[in-house]
């Protein structure tokens, strides 16, 4: 008789567990996270006053004496479960931004508000999708005697799309320089963003904050050439953040202009380097801006809060970047799947990381990104809500947060993560499971409200 592959025998094995409802139990609370993080220990919790002990919780009488909770890894090629709630919590943070919640007032929404995208400069020609892509004018061949153009028309989703007509003649070190540099630079921006503004109606630089706010939150997105590009949601509050006009000067246009400005004019300086010199990095020359109004001839708030979120749980994998993890030897990046060009931006990385000049932008650990060192979202202290408030405000709805006034005492370890082949299988299922009943919820709610209107 034919032996059943390891993972079923592995999955009946845990089936047959006297404990399995309860470590059911603990994969649904979890999502059906994919690498779960193992813990051992108790939570007691003590009225504050008298000292009487309202509860208490231990492991030791869980499955295996352990608790599993989430690994809130927020790509999907990691775990696909914690990466939507994920995309969700970021959801909510860019939307009580755009229109109020959260602790947020809703009078945000009539505030100037722009969605802007800040692109790379170009580091050299690639081959690009459908009728984008065609042979230069003048014909001819670089000077490494590949042809100056592409006659071919490629689909969106072509592999040869993004990748350089001829690798001889791209820049690769200026592309990861500008990676390693885009966060600098987009504070460089946002600092120019503000001084802009000021001199715009007659007031002195450093008094902008006595006026107004510049708030923001962006993602980094990487494009098909491997280069990251931003998406942000800019917004123009009183002095004193969301809860405060602002002044009569600050108008969406008037903003609208400081930002097209400062991203053509910022700029950031590398480190001097005997090998390479010293560059010039700038945004590149598409930069597109639109406004966000409040009635429907706007771009529509939720869209844009949803297209945030979905960038922020690509893996990097998905997006081009290469890896989800950054690789320890020149023979990790030789054997990663990848792109030659992707290929040759992480060599590319490797071997400025071991240049002394460029030791603190950490080149090297950061391979698996090529070089790009900031968050994939970033947002201003007074845009809106924070992760960790988003999570205390779940933890409360599901009954997990402290009661007041009392005393918790945690004595909590880490013993382990991750699941047994069979463990993975049910797992994933009940992930599965998990998303679909939330896709059917939504499909209804839609209908529901369509009837309504």
């Amino acid at each position: 008789m034919r032996q059943l592959p390891e993972t079923d025998r592995d999955a009946i094995r845990i089936a047959q567990d006297p404990d399995f409802p309860r470590w059911l139990e603990q994969i649904h609370a979890t999502g059906g996270c994919a690498h779960p993080i193992h813990l051992s220990g108790s939570t007691t919790t003590l009225d504050g006053t008298t000292g009487e002990i309202l509860s208490h919780y231990d492991t030791r009488h869980e499955p295996g004496e352990r608790l599993l909770v989430r690994c809130r890894n927020r790509r999907a090629t990691i775990c696909p479960a914690c990466s939507r709630l994920h995309a969700g919590d970021t959801f909510h943070l860019v939307r009580a931004g755009l229109l109020g919640g959260k602790n947020v007032p809703a009078a945000v929404r009539h505030r100037p508000r722009l969605f802007v995208t800040l692109t790379a400069p170009s580091f050299g020609t690639v081959h690009r999708a459908v009728e984008k892509c065609r042979p230069r004018r003048d014909g001819g061949v670089c000077e490494h005697g590949r042809s100056l153009g592409c006659s071919a028309i490629h689909a969106p989703d072509a592999a040869i799309v993004g990748q350089p007509l001829c690798p001889d003649c791209y820049d690769y070190t200026a592309h990861v320089l500008w990676h390693a540099h885009a966060s600098k630079l987009w504070d460089r921006f946002v600092i120019d963003v503000r001084r802009r503004l000021a001199s715009s109606v007659g007031l002195v630089q450093s008094h902008f904050a006595r006026h107004a706010r510049l708030s923001f939150a962006r993602v980094a997105e990487y494009q098909q050439r491997a280069a990251v590009h931003v998406h942000a949601v800019v917004r123009l509050d009183g002095p004193d953040g969301p809860d405060d006009e602002p002044p009569a000067w600050g108008t969406a246009e008037l903003l609208t202009a400081a930002v097209r400005a400062s991203a053509l004019r910022v700029l950031v300086h590398t480190p001097y380097s005997p090998a390479v010199g010293e560059l010039a990095l700038r945004w590149g020359a598409q930069v597109d801006v639109r406004p966000l109004h409040a009635d429907a001839d706007g771009l529509d708030d939720d869209a844009v809060a949803a297209y945030v979120a979905k960038y922020v749980t690509k893996g990097a994998s998905e997006t081009g970047a290469g890896l989800d993890h950054p690789p320890t030897t020149w023979a990790d990046i030789e054997s990663t799947p990848v792109s030659a060009h992707v290929r040759t931006l992480m060599r590319t990385c490797w071997r400025l990381g071991g240049l002394p000049e460029y030791e603190p932008l950490r080149l090297r650990a950061w391979t698996h990104t090529l070089g790009y060192r900031g968050h994939i979202l970033t947002k201003s202290r007074a845009y809106s809500t924070t992760y960790a408030a988003l999570r205390a405000e779940r933890a409360q709805h599901m009954g997990h947060a402290d009661m007041p006034d009392t005393v918790t005492e945690r004595q909590w370890r880490y013993v382990g993560s991750g699941h047994t082949p069979g463990a993975a299988l049910i797992a994933a299922g009940i992930a599965d499971d998990i998303a679909r009943n939330r896709e059917v919820a939504a499909d209804e709610w839609e209908g529901h409200e369509g009837r309504s209107v």
